[in-house]
This record gives structure tokens, sequence and C-alpha cells, in this order.
């Protein structure tokens, strides 16, 4: 890996991409081979940023979310074949009875969005309506990401197998036996620290996504807006949005615990003498249970049980520069799995390599997946 190669396309990601703080972090074999921070927390420039810096990653937290339920499920004996119902009765409603954990896990339960108001405050209030909704497709038949609405569907499966909230057991089994600076849902004393996020400068692209984005009644936008609340970057902003434990968008962190926790699972679930996972449980996380248009994001997506996978092209479909996938946000390896997050945060994990990779920063940037100034960086540690 050319480490001043990484460095010069990180340094130059401010100058050419309007980046304002941000910060890398690289694992190898479970040791931290890089960490880059540079830039300011403020619009102002008079906090400085560091590697110690924490921010919102928006749906990076699914990843990190995702491992509590197949944790809790590996400690209870469940597979990603058991259904739903069996441990959240009320879910089975419309239809919904024969959804497995793995189908859930894998954003092809129809419930991507609600059709009744819930606030994002209130998980009790949200969990019933998820239970009550109506699938939008056949359960099991499509797929269909859900960006905030997921992350209610994680909490409440940790809820009714472990009997701990998503956030509490994020914090007991993984934050604080790794070290991890990273929350879902920040602690009083920590809510000051987090660098204030900024939205995109640029205009978004003018493809199929935003143009659902803006349409009332699409899917896309229900699916956004779904539950109400914190809709905007200045909410999120606001101390009620970092306290609050949203498992599918509004983890807190920095990238050196982002990536010490993907490093973990690059190297066979075990980091810092202590082993989290086994081989059957990390084999649900780079196994892809779905490939396809993504009723939601309207682009092709991959995932496997709560991860998302670089899609593979099949037969007469171009390929990326890496290879057979259809694009490689993940790298080259098949085996990858992680999970970007809106604006440009990114992280996973690389088991064929043991490499991990996380990039977080405040500034965003337009688009649905991430962009040059992450890609960039996973491009250069293959070369």
């Amino acid at each position: 890996m050319d480490t001043a190669r990484i460095t010069a396309l990180f340094r130059e990601n401010f100058a050419l991409y309007g980046d304002a703080g941000a910060s890398l972090s690289v694992w190898h074999d479970g040791c931290e081979v890089l960490s880059l921070a540079d830039g300011w927390c403020d619009r102002e420039r008079t906090v400085p940023w560091t590697a110690d810096t924490p921010v919102l990653v928006w749906s990076a937290t699914k990843g990190p979310a995702a491992a509590c339920v197949l944790h809790a499920m590996q400690e209870h004996g469940l597979t990603p074949a058991a259904r739903v119902a069996d441990v959240w009765p009320e879910f089975a409603a419309h239809g919904k009875g024969a959804l497995t954990i793995g189908q859930t896990l894998s954003h092809q339960s129809g419930v991507p969005a609600l059709d009744r108001v819930a606030s994002v405050f209130d998980h009790a209030a949200v969990a019933e309506a998820i239970a009550e909704q109506a699938p939008y497709w056949e359960p099991g038949t499509a797929h269909g990401y859900g960006p905030r609405l997921f992350g209610y569907l994680l909490d409440e499966l940790v809820r009714r197998i472990a009997g701990r909230t998503l956030g509490e057991y994020w914090r007991t089994v993984f934050a604080e036996p790794l070290g991890l600076d990273f929350w879902i849902g920040v602690p009083e004393g920590i809510v000051a620290k987090v660098a204030p996020i900024f939205p995109p400068k640029a205009a978004p692209p003018k493809d199929r996504f935003y143009t659902a984005f803006v349409t009332p009644g699409s899917l896309t936008l229900r699916a956004f807006g779904s539950p109400d609340g914190l809709k905007s970057v200045a909410a999120m902003n606001a101390p009620e949005g970092r306290r609050a434990s949203l498992p599918g968008f509004g983890g807190i962190g920095t990238a050196a615990a982002l990536a010490k926790f993907y490093a973990m699972l690059a190297c066979g679930g075990a980091l810092d003498d202590r082993t989290f996972f086994k081989p059957a449980t990390l084999a649900w996380m780079n196994t892809t249970f779905v490939q396809g248009d993504d009723r939601v994001l309207l682009i092709d997506t991959a995932f496997s049980a709560g991860f998302m996978k670089d899609p593979l092209a099949l037969a007469g479909e171009p390929v990326s520069s890496e290879g057979k996938k259809l694009r490689a946000i993940f790298g080259p390896s098949p085996s990858a799995f992680g999970h970007p997050g809106a604006g440009g945060s990114h992280a996973f994990a690389d088991p064929k390599h043991r490499i991990a990779f996380a990039y977080v920063m405040n500034r965003m940037e337009p688009g649905v997946l991430p962009g040059p100034k992450a890609l960039r960086l996973v491009g250069a540690i293959y070369e």
C-alpha cells in the first residue's frame, strides 16, 4: 500500500472536492496502518479537526447496527431462516408472517416506509406502525432500501431477541470492549464535541433517484421521510438529534472507531483477544442475499444480512474497472461488505485481504453512493 499516494489524494480532497474536515483510517491484519485527519470542524475555522473528532455518519450506522442483530441471533441460536414473527408476533399482520429475518435484513420486507405518521423519537410508536404496515410489495419477491425505517426494524429485533435496546447492545457488546468512540445515541458529555455536518454545495445529479426523491407520493420520497422528524441537516446537528438513538441514520463517531469495528470483521470476527462472531455468522455478512433493481434507490443494489455488497455484473452487463462487479465501492474483493452514508461517509471490511477502511467528513457531497472523495482513497489502497 502506497501511503504517500493515499495521503496525497486525501489532501487533494480539500482543494478539489471542498472537504471541510475529514478523517481516514485503514487497518490491515488487525492493526491501524494509516490514520489521516485534517481540516476544520466549523465554518469559521476556529476548531481544528483531529483524528478524535466525532461526526455524524448517516447510514454508515447500519453496519454496526446490523452487527448487533446478528450477534443477538448468534447468541440465541437464531439463523436468517427464522421468521420475524417468531420473535415479534405482531409483525405478521398483512401477510408478513412468513417473512424471514434474513429477508428483512436484506431490505426485502416490503416495508421501507410508513403510511401513518410516527415520530423518530418514539420507538414504540414506530415499531407498532411497522407491525401494522401493509407491505408495498409481496415480501421476499423484491427489495427496496429502508434509509430510516430499517434502523427501527433492527432495533426492535434486538429488543425482542435480547431484551435490550440496540444502542445499549452496541455500547456493551462492541463499543466498550473494543474501545470504540462510536455511539448510536450520543451521551450527554459527548454532544458538544461532535463536529457539525454541512449540506452539499453542489446540485444533485439528474437521475432516476433524485427525480423520484422530489416527486410527491413516490416510494423513494416516502421512504426518506419515514418516520417523521429530523429531516434536515440542521435538525441532525441539534442536541436532540445527536442524543437520539437512530440505528438507521444517526450514528456518530470517528473514522478510527468505524475502521476498527470493520477490522474485527475482516479478521474472522476477533480482535483484542476477544472473539465476537462465529464463522457462520460472518458468512451471513459477506454472502449476497439479494441483488437487482432497488425499488427505493432505483439503481442496482446488493445486500447481505444487514450490510451492503457490490452488485456483480451479469452476462452482457458492463463491468467496473475492478472486474466482474457493476461497481466497486468496496474495492475489488467479492468478499468485501460494509455500508456507506449519505454525503460520502464510507466504511467496509475486506476479509480476503484482511483490510478495513473508514472515511468520515463533515462537508457532504451529492449522490446516493460514495463519490470520488472516498472512492479514490479506496482505489489507492489496492493499487
